[in-house]
């Protein structure tokens, strides 16, 4: 396991940390630039917690990088399916519920410096999460939490309370064309 040297991260940002991203859109990306901030908040020292709403399992290229790294804490709440609006189950309240905890306890906890929740915008437009109690979470963390919120469909309170927001613009995708999911490339 490789370790990253940990540093003050004040010495090299001239603001500390403690802002609220939001990627979102219908393009691809969004979880990918959020990881990359991630390794590169590792790689100068800072510590990194990611947690992920609706998704569960090794079947992820990236999430196999970050478990064979290490120095990433990674808590995955979800079933091995894809969820459909509208089609959501009991079960899978009960999981947002508890990934929402965690990251509750880990923007709180003093522990991390940079925590993503991964596919919280989707968990909120789908009703498995409410975003107020997103929000309440975000706004309990600690003054010099990052925090990255991703995925499509952000709620118009996410959007307001980041301190950045980045949509991913789908214009083209191999998808429209009747190319599979790639491994390696979408998983």
């Amino acid at each position: 396991m490789l370790i990253a040297p940990r540093v003050n991260p004040r010495s090299f940002c001239m603001k500390g940390l403690g802002l609220v991203q939001v990627y979102t859109g219908a393009g691809k990306g969004k979880t990918t630039a959020a990881l990359g901030l991630a390794l590169r908040a590792w790689g100068r020292g800072l510590r990194v917690c990611v947690v992920q709403f609706m998704k569960f399992g090794e079947d992820y290229g990236e999430i196999r990088a970050l478990r064979a790294l290490g120095g990433i804490d990674l808590f995955q709440f979800g079933r091995d399916v894809l969820l459909v609006e509208g089609k959501i189950k009991p079960e899978d309240r009960l999981l947002g519920k508890d990934a929402l905890a965690k990251a509750r306890e880990a923007m709180t906890s003093g522990s991390y410096d940079l925590v993503v929740l991964d596919e919280v915008n989707v968990a909120a437009y789908y009703g498995v999460v409410s975003p107020n109690d997103v929000m309440e979470a975000v706004r309990a963390r600690g003054e010099e939490v990052e925090v990255v919120l991703t995925g499509r469909n952000a709620p118009r309170e996410f959007i307001e309370e980041a301190d950045l927001v980045t949509e991913m613009v789908m214009r083209k995708h191999p998808y429209e064309k009747g190319l599979p999911a790639r491994m390696g490339i979408e998983y």
